[in-house]
């Protein structure tokens, strides 16, 4: 049976540059009981920024926390159950403007949340496109994270780097050496624009570690924006891995 829905609301304007990266970076990340999920034998870790709308949490819209800005660092794992495998994303960072937020989270999912200073934009172009641009204050610099696409959606690809990047169903966090969190995020195949222009300006070494800037400071291999749509995130389960499993 599905675990109780924790929340629901609406992700719109994702915008994910997307990172080749040593996967020796990622082994002290990686939640006991996962792998690392490859594209085409590659490590990837994504920059993401987009917005929380309609926000509910266990049922309820909170005041002042129903509208709001994400942006975070992730890379993507997968876990066999004994039945199938499931692919998922594990977040190294994420920034919300909301203290409380980042308080519920990190407590509840052992997320890595951070409240700072947000704010974003929507600006409609002559050509066809629309800039989306997601920025929050570190250390008194607004840090950047944008994309110009086109608004002409089309449905994802089979098989496509599309596909690997935005379906990802589930959430892992490590919480010990030997126990991970799971739990899971649905919503529908989203709908995605060619993106013609990004932008990424950011402390990395102080936001993420020294570690991911030599990474995070090169081009990316892709960059995707996908319109969003409704999504709910369920109750998650606390997953004990053996010493002998690992």
């Amino acid at each position: 049976m599905p675990k109780r829905q924790f929340l629901k609301a609406q992700w719109k304007n994702l915008v994910m540059l997307n990172y080749e990266i040593d996967s020796q970076v990622l082994d002290s990340y990686t939640p006991p009981g996962t792998e690392l999920d490859l594209w085409q034998g590659k490590a990837l870790v994504s920059m993401v920024g987009f917005v929380f709308a309609n926000t509910r949490v266990l049922g309820i819209k909170w005041p002042g926390h129903i509208n709001f800005e994400e942006v975070n660092l992730r890379f993507y794992v997968r876990y066999f159950n004994g039945n199938e495998w499931k692919r998922g994303a594990v977040f190294v960072s994420e920034i919300v403007p909301k203290s409380m937020i980042a308080l519920i989270a990190n407590n509840l999912y052992k997320e890595h949340y951070s409240a700072m200073p947000m704010r974003s934009s929507v600006v409609l172009t002559e050509d066809g496109h629309t800039e989306f641009m997601y920025e929050w204050k570190f250390k008194g610099k607004w840090n950047k994270l944008g994309a110009t696409a086109n608004n002409q959606l089309v449905n994802i690809e089979p098989g496509s780097a599309e596909e690997f990047i935005l379906e990802h169903y589930w959430g892992y966090n490590k919480l010990s050496d030997l126990s991970t969190m799971e739990y899971q995020v649905e919503h529908i195949s989203w709908q995605t624009g060619a993106v013609k222009a990004y932008v990424f300006e950011a402390d990395v070494a102080a936001l993420y570690g020294e570690a991911f800037e030599p990474y995070l400071k090169k081009e990316p291999v892709s960059v995707f924006f996908a319109a969003g749509s409704d999504i709910k995130v369920r109750m998650g389960d606390k997953i004990v891995i053996t010493q002998e499993a690992l």
